[in-house]
């Protein structure tokens, strides 16, 4: 059985999740549909390319992935499938999967090219799943695309550092259920920069001078429990994929609040690091 995941963001209130699944099953009942994400906000690229890299590996090679972000196809924006790291990925050439091949190169890169008279408005989800499908089942993707060598690349995907090397600009990327807001700057970037100095991290009118390893490291355990005020205090970690996060501990929307909602931080603002 061949598994097909879903990155959309169509949400869960109308048909387009059930007319997908739909076309997958009526053209192969025996696929294994996994939703990984429906509810990446309306044409946020950089969100589903976040939900998708993080996601991937965890799924046997040749799975077929299904991004349908953005992806009305047009002149500028060609529909494309992606082999890269034993696995098929099938989107808009929009930025999505160059996003995700910053770091591993793509073996192959096919246009697809079987768009025939279609309902142009949900175009789509009518050829993504049929070439899903194919690829499914072990078809080849040169029978559904002509290979091409690029892909369209997204600019500042990753963050500035100046030439003194004592600041790195990052931007925030995604922000998840928690509200809690990940950037750009991997561990790895932070460590190669830092060398062993002082840092201060500004975010708005928040300043930051650690990073912890867990979240639960804010908590004075010494403390008596009806003492503690530990929630809804800020911190700075490197979540479980090495992004640098900005987080509100144990943060509630409906009480406490969120990093993103208290800190006014949307995708694309600003998280900077200061070098002392």
């Amino acid at each position: 059985m061949s598994i097909i995941t879903l990155i959309t963001d169509f949400g869960n209130k109308d048909h387009f999740v059930a007319k997908i699944k739909g076309d997958i099953y009526s053209n192969y009942n025996e696929a294994k549909i996994v939703d990984v994400s429906n509810n990446v906000s309306p044409f946020n690229i950089m969100e589903a390319a976040y939900i998708l890299e993080n996601s991937y590996k965890s799924f046997p090679e040749k799975t077929v992935h299904i991004i349908d972000v953005d992806s009305e196809k047009t002149i500028e924006k060609k529909h494309i499938i992606v082999y890269l790291d034993n696995h098929f990925f099938i989107s808009a050439d929009n930025g999505i999967l160059s996003i995700l091949s910053q770091n591993i190169n793509p073996e192959k890169i096919y246009e697809i090219n079987i768009h025939e008279e279609l309902n142009q408005i949900d175009s789509s989800t009518q050829i993504f799943s049929k070439v899903a499908c194919h690829l499914a089942k072990g078809g080849k993707p040169e029978l559904v695309g002509k290979e091409i060598n690029k892909i369209k690349p997204v600019k500042n995907l990753k963050p500035f550092i100046n030439e003194d090397l004592n600041q790195i600009v990052s931007s925030v990327i995604y922000i998840d259920n928690f509200g809690n807001v990940v950037t750009n700057l991997k561990k790895d970037v932070f460590e190669k920069i830092q060398k062993g100095r002082s840092f201060e991290i500004s975010v708005r009118n928040y300043k930051f001078k650690n990073i912890y390893n867990k979240y639960s490291d804010i908590v004075n355990f010494k403390t008596a429990v009806n003492e503690r005020n530990d929630e809804g205090k800020g911190l700075v970690v490197f979540n479980s994929s090495n992004f640098l996060q900005i987080s509100i501990y144990r943060s509630n929307p409906q009480n406490v609040g969120t990093a993103s909602s208290l800190m006014g931080l949307k995708i694309y603002d600003s998280v900077t690091i200061s070098f002392n």
